[in-house]
């Protein structure tokens, strides 16, 4: 895992976006995936300004005018995803973004978007994978244009050291880091095995903020603003801990790298810390055998 974060800057060096979609193609898609491929596909919704849709692979497999209706965009790093091939079958109309565009999705689609990117070869927690599904998204609706990317892995791994979580852990975003705080908690999932949940800023105050305990950890993935510095305030005041990471650039894909790289370096962090050698999900068992079953 450590490794693959590392090749994130030999990938991001030879990075080439995609062709944005015109803004009718966009209106008429819809990104679907799962795990971190569905916040690559979140992340699409957020960057072309709401024009795409996003969905489970299996709320469209389970509704047939929508699949007729729509152009489908499916996300799956390894292409093996079944709720995702069983969509492409009765899909009318279907593009493959994949690592393996020899897979059985890939074939089956109409289309195929190929990631490339430098990886080990070993299973492990998704990282490169997820930044080159992300970019990919993005890319296809919006111009996306990557400077300092070192500085804003140095920043990201500095921040992440400095970052003490503990107790349950609650990861917050808004529209367009939402998705991120989804993969900031999957991270910690398949890391660790470490209890959390994401939620969008606002709605952590109306509802999961009455889950929370002394000593719980929240996590704002937002620069600092009023209206959040209010919210970390307030929360300390109640014995909460708040931690805000700050990108140190205001772009849209500055801040999407920073948060994404302050994920990725938190786990690995905490993992290390704590002496571990395989991610959690490798070492769980009856866990993982379930996972493997449904998702295949």
């Amino acid at each position: 895992m450590e490794h693959e974060i590392g090749l994130q800057m030999e990938y991001l060096e030879e990075f080439e976006p995609q062709e944005p979609l015109c803004e009718a193609s966009q209106r008429s898609a819809i990104f679907c995936g799962n795990g971190d491929s569905l916040s690559s596909a979140m992340l699409a919704r957020a960057h072309s300004s709401l024009k795409v849709r996003v969905a489970d692979p299996l709320d469209i497999l389970n509704n047939r005018a929508i699949r007729d209706l729509y152009d489908l965009f499916l996300v799956s790093v390894s292409g093996r995803t079944i709720s995702n091939i069983r969509t492409a079958a009765l899909a009318r109309s279907v593009t493959a973004i994949t690592a393996r565009p020899e897979s059985e999705l890939g074939r089956i689609c109409q289309r195929t978007i190929p990631l490339r990117y430098p990886n080990t070869g070993d299973i492990t927690a998704g990282t490169i994978s997820f930044l080159s599904s992300a970019l990919c998204c993005i890319s296809l609706v919006c111009p996306v244009k990557i400077t300092q990317y070192r500085e804003i892995l140095k920043s990201a791994q500095q921040q992440a050291a400095e970052a003490a979580y503990c107790g349950r852990v609650f990861v917050l975003g808004n529209l367009k880091t939402y998705p991120l705080a989804l993969y900031a908690v999957a991270k910690l999932y398949e890391v660790l095995g470490y209890g959390a949940s994401y939620q969008r800023i606002e709605q952590f105050s109306h509802m999961d903020l009455f889950s929370a305990h002394s000593g719980d950890t929240v996590v704002i993935f937002e620069p600092p603003n009023r209206h959040n510095r209010s919210l970390a305030e307030k929360i300390r005041a109640a014995g909460l801990s708040a931690i805000q990471p700050t990108p140190p650039l205001g772009d849209d894909i500055s801040q999407f790298l920073f948060y994404t790289f302050f994920s990725q370096m938190v786990a690995l962090g905490m993992a290390k810390s704590g002496g571990l050698h395989d991610c959690h999900f490798l070492t769980a068992g009856a866990l993982l055998d379930a996972s493997n079953e449904m998702i295949y």
